[in-house]
């Protein structure tokens, strides 16, 4: 038998689901303006309007009866899950299926922690294509087939050891520095073998795998749709990680006795 549920107990089951859509839709990579709208389409479908409070780690949404003025919050930390365009793919058409009245909010609960749940891709699977993606990235800039090779060489290592160390909950600043170096002393090390006539391109891409494009990207959409801490927050941890790819790039780089030339 379905259970009946008052005003109250309604607004509380739709801010907890909406603040626990949110922070998936956030931890997967999604942008602050595409959520906000998500939800205020999933809100409407229920009858309630719903805002939403982004900061560094949590997000808060509460949701207001159109009718009645009544109101609830809840609040959720962001779910740092990586970089997912197929769940928040998923997570968008769910949307539009309340809003199109296609199902209810019970059965929106069960997609959505069905498609959470959905066993991802293999990491191992796609680092092969990082790989191909940063050697031609080497090749587009003017490497050699040499350099190239090199790059991939140093792309796999890397991503080896990111893909170990984050399976371990290292904090990620670190694993960027270490993989930086790495990537960055394997391939300056390579290039004094006599393979490649551009040595320069072949380290200058070693570490381009890394480059936190995705949260630079969402920092300046979040800051045109004027929600300024969570634009903030993003840029200041994409420009943490860029340091300290360069960090570990300069150590790698001295540490092969490669003269850095300013």
């Amino acid at each position: 038998m379905q259970r009946i549920f008052n005003q109250e107990e309604k607004l509380s089951l739709y801010s907890d689901f909406f603040a626990q859509y949110a922070a998936r839709m956030l931890g997967c990579g999604a942008t602050c303006i595409r959520t906000s709208k998500n939800l205020h389409r999933m809100g409407l479908s229920v009858g309630v309007h719903v805002d939403m409070i982004t900061l560094s780690h949590h997000v808060t949404v509460v949701c207001t009866d159109s009718a009645t003025g009544l109101y609830c919050q809840h609040t959720r930390h962001i779910a740092k899950t990586g970089v997912s365009f197929a769940i928040n793919t998923r997570l968008s058409e769910l949307s539009w299926k309340m809003a199109e009245h296609k199902i209810d909010i019970e059965q929106a609960q069960q997609i959505f922690y069905r498609v959470v749940k959905h066993k991802k891709v293999s990491e191992w699977r796609i680092m092969w294509l990082v790989v191909a993606a940063n050697a031609s990235f080497c090749y587009l800039f003017g490497g050699d087939p040499g350099a190239m090779a090199i790059v991939a060489i140093a792309t796999l290592a890397g991503y080896v050891v990111k893909l170990l160390t984050l399976a371990r909950h290292w904090e990620a600043k670190i694993i960027w520095l270490i993989c930086s170096f790495i990537s960055a002393l394997i391939a300056a090390g390579l290039t004094y073998l006599p393979i490649t006539s551009t040595p320069d391109w072949a380290i200058a891409a070693s570490v381009l795998y890394l480059i936190p494009g995705i949260p630079y990207i969402n920092a300046i959409s979040d800051c045109i749709d004027a929600h300024y801490i969570s634009a903030i927050g993003r840029f200041i941890h994409a420009c943490a990680l860029t340091i300290c790819i360069a960090i570990g790039l300069t150590a790698g780089l001295v540490l092969a006795d490669i003269k850095i030339i300013i």
